[in-house]
């Protein structure tokens, strides 16, 4: 792939004069996450995938607690919930024993906050569920709307920029056919081997050679009859001989399983898949059918850039890390939100030059703070909790366990409780957001405050009428009058009208929410961050908008 700001490659044809808005690349979670996103805001998307997107393995089984609100907002909550094939009420729990017929050792419960119960942290509960479902809901919705285009079977084979727009070089893999579409913007969602990412020369930084492990997807019904540790939708198994985890990809005997202690010099071809399930279950006459395996190296990875010029990157073209906390994809889909929105912004005229240079200056931090906490996960894989002595019989033995189930209580509760993680992000330093002068609320990996801090997450609340805060929020941005008339926000209204910046004004449905937001005004940003609060609208509120939607010319704060 090359990228050329004077000549297009050799052999290709010219650009046609109609063309999409916006091309992404990469119709998995993130491509399809940016497709609905933009879609819904009537941009018209071409959406590429070089592969059919079928029978892959489902890496992704956490759909966190923030994903599922922005599945609620794009109104797919409850047909995920729906399409899963998990059992809904299959506890949301992970399990810590030796073997499946072992012995415990300890167990977490809610579990990433998956228990279907209502609290006012968030507006949605995670949903353990395959990645390949996720995505199906995804596509079933991007194919409804009418500006969205899917193209599988099709790969970009170059992209050229022009000052007004991009060309992206196209070939239909089944027919060899090439084509060249012209658009205002293209996205990079094209996973670790990310073409995009090497068209505008970035470059992943860190370590992409940690320790390998070995996924397999197996069939075996009898699991969870023989098994005796209970419903969970994670089970650890730490013993010396393969240290593993393994969980449901539905109620009918699908399973995914890991062994973490994989040599280095490992070769899948001498790999015995059905061995490796039965030594680490602990059922040695298991009946396992094979579906598919995978050798792979986890990263540290993060690109040098995410953009340039009118190309931006997403998800895992710009960011890797070990899957342990469940971060990865819900990461990449907070990226198509942020970016998504000030896409739609700028091709509808009201978003600035700084909006979408926010991008990186906003995800970048969060970025980077979730992959430490990632890593600080793997240090603390199964392999890393084994003993001498543990699967021993007598005191002994019961006495190591007894110290090993206190140590995962101790090390591990931070990759399942992690809501200060998946909802304490926040977007300090932005160009686009206006500090208050006052200090943001601590930053933890478990413990998460709500705070209208200016570039926090605006505060959840479940509203008397059983509605969520969140569903009283506007497509584009809300002013919420936690205490207040609407009549005094007249002129803030005025003045988004005149920049056509699409704007819901939102008197309090609930006395809590003054208390709650500390001010009597805040101003929501489309992805339900806090771009501004105060007890009293500026004088200025031109100057305002300017600010927050990154067109403000002029240096200081309005």
């Amino acid at each position: 792939m090359t990228q050329d700001s004077t000549q297009r490659p050799v052999g290709l044809p010219m650009p046609p004069t109609m063309a999409p808005e916006v091309v992404i690349v990469g119709a998995g979670p993130v491509g399809l996450a940016a497709a609905v996103e933009l879609g819904l805001r009537g941009v018209r998307c071409l959406l590429v995938e070089r592969n059919d997107r079928v029978g892959y393995s489902p890496r992704a089984k956490t759909t966190n607690v923030r994903t599922r609100e922005h599945l609620r907002r794009w109104g797919l909550a409850d047909a995920l919930r729906q399409a899963s094939p998990i059992a809904p009420d299959r506890p949301s729990d992970v399990v810590f024993a030796t073997r499946m017929n072992g012995y415990p050792l300890a167990r977490f419960h809610n579990a990433m906050n998956g228990t279907r119960e209502r609290n006012n942290l968030y507006s949605e509960e995670a949903q353990w569920v395959p990645q390949y479902i996720l995505e199906e809901v995804l596509r079933k919705k991007a194919e409804t709307l009418p500006g969205v285009e899917i193209r599988f079977r099709t790969e970009v084979t170059g992209v050229r920029q022009q000052p007004d727009g991009v060309t992206a070089y196209l070939r239909d893999i089944a027919t060899g056919q090439e084509s060249a579409v012209a658009c205002a913007y293209l996205v990079g969602a094209d996973g670790p081997r990310s073409g995009i990412r090497q068209a505008i020369g970035a470059t992943m930084v860190g370590d992409g050679a940690l320790p390998k492990n070995y996924s397999i997807i197996f069939r075996a019904p009898a699991l969870a009859e023989r098994q005796t540790h209970g419903g969970a939708i994670m089970y650890w198994m730490v013993n010396d001989d393969v240290p593993s985890m393994l969980g449901p990809m539905d109620e009918q005997g699908l399973w995914s399983f890991m062994a973490t202690k994989v040599a280095g010099n490992a070769d899948p071809a001498t790999l015995d898949a059905v061995d490796l399930v039965r030594r680490g279950t602990g059922i040695a006459d298991l009946d396992v059918e094979i579906v598919g395996t995978d050798l792979w190296t986890a990263s540290r990875l993060i690109a040098d850039r995410y953009s340039d010029g009118r190309v931006f990157l997403a998800g895992d073209s710009c960011h890797l890390h070990p899957p342990f906390g469940g971060f990865g994809m819900n990461m990449g889909i907070g990226d198509a939100v942020d970016l998504g929105w000030k896409l739609a912004a700028c091709l509808e005229g009201w978003g600035g030059k700084d909006l979408l240079r926010s991008y990186e200056l906003e995800r970048r931090p969060v970025h980077e703070r979730t992959i430490a906490e990632a890593m600080a996960n793997f240090g603390a894989v199964t392999n890393h909790l084994v003993q001498p002595g543990i699967e021993d019989p007598g005191s002994v033995g019961d006495a190591t366990r007894r110290e090993v189930g206190e140590i995962i209580l101790a090390t591990k509760q931070r990759e399942f409780k992690t809501l200060g993680i998946v909802l304490g992000q926040r977007y300090t330093g932005s160009p686009v957001i206006i500090p208050d002068g006052t200090e943001p609320p601590p930053e933890h990996f478990m413990l998460y405050v709500p705070s209208a801090h200016p570039g926090c997450l605006a505060p959840h609340l479940w509203l008397a009428d059983g509605s969520s805060l969140y569903d009283h929020f506007g497509v584009g941005f809300t002013l919420l009058i936690a205490e207040g008339k609407i009549e005094q926000a007249g002129a803030l209204r005025a003045a988004a009208q005149r920049r056509n910046i699409p704007l819901t004004l939102l008197p309090s449905p609930d006395a809590r929410l003054h208390r709650r937001y500390e001010a009597r005004f805040a101003i929501i940003r489309p992805d339900q961050h806090v771009a501004w609060r105060g007890d009293a609208l500026p004088a200025d509120c031109d100057r305002l908008w300017r600010y927050l939607t990154g067109s403000a010319p002029e240096s200081g704060l309005p």
